[in-house]
């Protein structure tokens, strides 16, 4: 059976609008990535939990796994709010934490879980790891959430709309910083960095 690979990965990526920032703490080192993958996994209300699958190319899936908990933030797209949400999607999207410090330059808090609180988000949900899945490249990871609060109003930001108001420079940069994670997932999955 063929698959139509442009159609599978457009209707995929549909269900991914949100960017969420992920944070964590482990050994007393802070780190957090950016990710599209953050949902909610259970309909019971007084009961939530959240989930996000992260490569396990990322420092921050190894700090999650061994720390077994994580902070999932959703970003404003307000005006007021956009500059930092963008610095946000930079600084954890940008660059690897085995490179160096990436929480210095945001603002946060210490949650309940000891994890950190980017302040300069739209909300947040804080959860201790419950279940997880491994899936190769990559593991799920399901949360019962401990913790959660909104700071600032409005709408979140949306991946579309923060993308085109990322620096070319940036974006380029990304790009290539993506191809090793890229290079690790294929070896994951195939066996090999081509998939062959």
């Amino acid at each position: 059976m063929d698959v139509d690979l442009d159609t599978a990965n457009s209707v995929l990526s549909g269900l991914r609008p949100f960017p969420v920032a992920i944070t964590t703490i482990e050994g007393g080192f802070a780190n957090g990535l950016m990710s599209l993958s953050g949902g909610a996994a259970s309909i019971v209300p007084e009961a939530p939990r959240a989930t996000v699958s992260l490569t396990k190319y990322n420092k921050t899936h190894d700090m999650v796994s061994d720390s077994g908990i994580f902070v999932m933030h959703l970003l404003s797209a307000e005006e007021e709010y956009l500059d930092a949400s963008l610095h946000i999607l930079r600084t954890l999207g940008g660059s690897s934490g085995r490179d160096g410090d990436k929480m210095g330059t945001l603002r946060t808090r210490t949650g309940v879980t000891g994890a950190p609180v980017l302040l300069d988000a739209h909300s947040y949900v804080e959860a201790r790891v419950c279940a997880s899945l491994d899936v190769q490249e990559s593991t799920m990871f399901v949360g019962d959430v401990v913790a959660a609060g909104v700071l600032r109003g409005g709408e979140r930001l949306r991946v579309g709309p923060a993308w085109g108001r990322l620096p070319k420079e940036w974006i380029e940069q990304y790009e290539a910083n993506h191809v090793p994670q890229l290079e690790s997932a294929r070896r994951y999955r195939f066996g090999s960095p081509d998939g062959d």
